[in-house]
């Protein structure tokens, strides 16, 4: 059984707590690693090494960070293989997901944000007598809170940015999926980053987590997670008047209008509502359907879902793995039964799939289909998380924008027709931060990248990351 450890000014060691936590594979229920149950002196401890490094990096060239980025990338990449491993099995995704989408990305953004920071110049504004020039400077600490289902991905995704602005960052990654993380930070000791610019600290977001959020010397803190747990986050961090990120919950509509072509259709709603179990924010758990299309588009909807190959994670042909935990597939578990209360017809799926031992163990569930239920139900407007979608019919285009921005949330969204011009008319009308036409989790990392309402705070990606990992100083100077 692996012993993961705190990563603290360059080192690797226990908690001041003396206490530690059981990392559990979900799809046999093993036991696979230790992790440390840190609390409020484990950050002071790491808010001392940041503070003891980050002057120093601050003061380095874009051209500086941006080399170190890289070599992180270079370091990352060489171990492609065992991320995907370890991300498989920590979180119970497919071998194949974890391997193309997990440990690419995540290569991928330090890349990217090493490129971005490269081609960074201040802002120059003229006046007739003067002349305005806007300079980022670091926040100082970054506060990274990471989730379980995407784990290394959504780190790097904050930690790269954060870096590249010159800050010293202290990561707090979810307690359930800590093994890329510290994969991580023995990439970063390899490659030789200054010790301290990057501290890992595990533990339980009361603890550990509350204790990052209310540090007055973390000046900015970058949430990603469910909408309850950033209420929390943004109620400590709001009287200490810190930089504030929170990229929470989606209830997505996929809306599939007359004319779209069933062909291409069908496997991609297929994808967007059960990628990764439907454990995406991003995920489309609600599917919109022209009435037109309703009796040729649900039959073969069914028949595609059910084929979908569910079992051992490691498995390359496996296209369904395990959810994050029994308590998580439990929460899943329980919208499916609400929503039979609510007169819900389940069309397919709604069972623990039979697997041989040790799956028999796992937090498995069959990939789930409701219809019947009327927009406004339970399960069609609260976030479950996992893999459950529910159907609904619409008569116009109208009714369509009113069923997908009935719900407290708007982070994303897609639409599918044969007319992208008639597609992008309908996107805007959308009540999200992000609407796709005829594609899904099509990324451009130059984009803003968040929510509206209970989806969130802010925005990531491209310059908008860089501007969040830092303040804006405009000097004038006059002739």
């Amino acid at each position: 059984m692996r012993q993961v450890l705190n990563f603290i000014g360059g080192e690797f060691r226990p908690s001041l707590t003396e206490t530690s936590l059981d990392d559990i594979a979900p799809a046999t229920g093993e036991v696979i690693a230790s992790i440390p149950a840190s609390g409020a002196g484990d950050i002071d401890l790491a808010v001392g090494a940041a503070q003891g490094s980050q002057p120093a990096w601050g003061a380095q060239e874009f051209d500086q960070r941006a080399g170190w980025l890289e070599r992180i990338a270079d370091a990352l990449e060489e171990r492609t293989e065992e991320i995907a491993s370890l991300e498989s099995l920590d979180t119970g995704k497919p071998i194949a997901i974890a391997r193309a989408t997990d440990a690419a990305r995540s290569i991928l953004n330090f890349r990217f944000f090493a490129n971005l920071v490269r081609e960074h110049h201040a802002e120059r504004f003229e006046m007739a007598d003067a002349v305005n020039e806007v300079l980022l400077k670091p926040v100082g600490i970054a506060g990274l809170i990471t989730p379980w289902n995407l784990p290394l991905y959504l780190l790097s995704w904050k930690m790269a940015p954060a870096l590249a602005m010159g800050n010293a960052v202290i990561a707090k990654p979810s307690e359930l999926t800590p093994l890329t993380a510290n994969l991580l930070a023995e990439a970063i000791a390899e490659v030789g980053l200054p010790a301290g610019l990057v501290n890992i600290v595990h533990g339980l977001g009361p603890q550990c987590g509350q204790a990052l959020v209310e540090h007055p010397d973390v000046r900015s803190i970058s949430f990603t997670g469910g909408t309850d747990t950033g209420r929390v986050v943004a109620a400590s961090a709001a009287p200490l008047f810190k930089k504030l990120s929170l990229e929470l919950g989606g209830k997505n509509a996929s809306i599939i209008l007359d004319d779209a072509d069933l062909e291409t259709v069908v496997p991609a709603v297929a994808r967007a509502a059960f990628f990764n179990q439907g454990q995406v924010c991003l995920s489309g758990s609600r599917v919109l359907i022209a009435s037109s299309l309703w009796d040729d588009f649900v039959p073969r909807f069914i028949t595609h879902v059910t084929s979908m190959r569910i079992g051992d994670p490691a498995a390359e042909d496996t296209e369904l793995g395990a959810l994050v935990s029994l308590k998580h597939r439990a929460k899943v578990e329980s919208f499916i039964a609400t929503a039979i209360e609510d007169g819900g017809e389940v069309l397919c799926g709604g069972r623990r799939p039979e697997l041989p031992p040790p799956f028999d163990a796992g937090a498995f569930l069959e990939p789930t289909v409701i219809s019947g239920l009327s927009h406004l139900d339970h399960c069609a407007t609260e976030e479950a998380f996992g893999p459950l979608v529910t159907l609904h019919r619409f008569e116009t285009e109208d009714e369509a924008v009113e069923m997908a921005n009935c719900v407290d949330y708007g982070l994303a969204g897609a639409v599918w027709t044969a007319d992208a011009q008639r597609g992008a008319a309908l996107a805007a009308r959308i009540d999200s931060g992000m609407v796709w036409v005829n594609c899904w989790l099509h990324r451009d990392l130059r984009v803003p990248f968040g929510g509206v309402k209970n989806s969130g705070i802010g925005r990531e990606g491209g310059r908008h990351s860089l501007e969040f990992f830092s303040e804006a100083q405009n000097i004038c100077v006059r002739d």
